[in-house]
Parts: C-alpha cells; structure tokens; sequence
C-alpha cells in the first residue's frame, strides 16, 4: 500500500522553531502534528471566507513533482 504522506523540507530560524516546539509540546502534538494543526486552520478560514477549494488528481499529480 503506497503511503500518501508527503515529505517537504520546511527551513526556519532555530529560535523560532524551538518557540515552535515549545507550542507543540504544549498541546500535546509533535512538531509535525504541529504544523499540520496549523495549515489545516490555515486551509479552513480561506476556504470560509472563499470557498471550498476543489482538488483533482491531476492537481495532485503535479504537485508531486
């Protein structure tokens, strides 16, 4: 079974992603938990304030790349 979870290197300030962790370990998530919260509740109130957003597979695939 293919895992559909994506891999992103994300590059931040040391100071800023210890802050980060600090939060995470704060609610109780890791720091990846963290920061997929965070987009999540990014994703939700854009889409609240303009509509749902509509993905196909042809979208997905060239986001692979």
């Amino acid at each position: 079974m293919e895992n559909s979870d994506l891999r992103y290197t994300l590059r931040m300030d040391r100071t800023l992603f210890a802050k980060y962790r600090y939060v995470a370990k704060y609610n109780g998530r890791s720091a990846n938990k963290e920061i997929e919260q965070v987009i999540l509740a990014h994703i939700e109130k854009w889409e609240r304030e303009h509509g749902p957003i509509t993905i196909d597979d042809e979208f997905i695939s060239r986001s692979r790349s």
